[in-house]
């Protein structure tokens, strides 16, 4: 018998490229009024666009609000904090 585990949903629901929210985030990497960075348990997201701004962020079911202009959303397999930057952090 295969032991499965529940992952916590991820969703993302936007709004007239103007509001979104999303579930499953894990953490915020980096934000700027021009790009957010988000760890989900989808893997890494980014999110590019003007004027952005976080509203809220439940860090215990995950769920979080932005607002802005929103032109580009993109999923990696790698973080952007992965190479010389990393090492930088340690």
């Amino acid at each position: 018998m295969q032991k499965t585990t529940a992952a916590a949903p991820h969703n993302l629901i936007m709004e007239n490229r103007k509001a979104m929210r999303i579930s499953g985030v894990k953490d915020i990497d980096s934000f700027s009024e021009s790009r957010i960075v988000l760890s989900t348990v989808m893997g890494e997201l980014v999110i590019k666009g003007d004027d952005l701004h976080i509203g809220e962020l439940d860090a215990q079911s995950g769920d979080l609000s932005m607002t802005g202009c929103i032109t580009s959303i993109v999923y990696s397999r790698h973080s952007v904090m992965d190479g010389p930057m990393k090492k930088l952090f340690r």
